[in-house]
């Protein structure tokens, strides 16, 4: 079994399946995805994502505002945290730092990104919830965010990674996973790789960040669910184990982290789970 630890299904092409986001989840359920986890950019848009987890049992939510995205009002920790409790999320964010694009129009400033990070970091550790870092250009400071505001006990992941080996052990040594997507895949990410291959396979995660970034073979189409096995299946490659190792062991560390989604776990996920030694 699989999970997508971090998908944008309210933002899934018109191409995909006909614009028909029930036939992208049966398609990745097809492929033994299990789980999915709808990711927040805005908390205007929290309804919307909330409807879709009462339409579909495997589906989980967010909620948080990015780094780059503008917004009227600067949310508070209070805002946040009652977003999240209203909507029954499971984790925050996805927030964090992203310094690449500073400087162009509509692009929230470095101050504003450090304010917004911040209280979602705080928000929470009060939740006791799991935090979804994006990061981007930013590693020393977001790993000094992380360091002052985070539990690690509660943790979190640094979803879609890109960075260097260095920060990724830092983030677990802080009570942090690392999510790869299929960026892993591309030709030109032998490092991502390599950083695949090293890391415990405990602390990995895996995701599709659907809509965005597909993975070898289907770079440059509109990224689904489904192709989070692509993900798994590059993994295991590097890593020369079986693509069902990695399907468990990133499934358990799903649930591990997101404890909130695991009574939304199917019985046959939790048995096989338990029966593994993973549970």
């Amino acid at each position: 079994m699989f999970v997508d630890s971090h998908c944008h299904l309210d933002r899934l092409s018109e191409n995909t399946h006909g614009g028909s986001l029930a036939a992208a989840l049966d398609a990745a359920r097809a492929r033994r995805v299990t789980q999915f986890l709808a990711i927040s950019v805005t908390l205007e848009e929290l309804p919307g994502l909330a409807e879709i987890a009462r339409a579909h049992a495997d589906v989980v939510i967010s909620a948080g505002v990015h780094p780059l995205h503008t917004v009227a009002e600067e949310p508070g920790v209070e805002a946040i945290k009652a977003a999240a409790e209203q909507f029954d999320a499971v984790a925050i964010g996805e927030t964090g730092l992203d310094y690449h694009y500073l400087g162009n129009d509509n692009v929230p400033g470095r101050e504003c990104q450090h304010e917004r990070f911040r209280n979602h970091l705080i928000a929470a550790r009060e939740l006791e919830l799991p935090v979804i870092v994006h990061t981007r250009d930013a590693k020393a400071d977001t790993l000094a965010l992380l360091r002052e505001h985070t539990d690690p006990r509660i943790g979190g992941v640094l979803h879609c990674f890109t960075e260097d080996i260095e920060m990724a052990r830092e983030a677990v040594r802080l009570g942090f996973y690392i999510s790869l997507s299929g960026i892993v895949t591309f030709a030109n990410a032998e490092a991502l790789r390599d950083l695949a291959r090293q890391l415990p396979l405990d602390r990995l995660l895996i995701e599709t960040d659907s809509p965005y970034l597909a993975p070898v073979p289907h770079r440059g189409k509109s990224n689904e669910p489904a192709w989070v096995v692509e993900v798994a299946e590059c993994i295991a490659q590097v890593r020369d184990i079986s693509v069902d190792e990695v399907a468990m062991q990133t499934t358990a560390n799903f649930y591990r982290l997101f404890q909130q989604a695991a009574p939304q776990a199917s019985p046959e996920v939790r048995d096989a789970l338990t029966q593994a030694g993973l549970l």
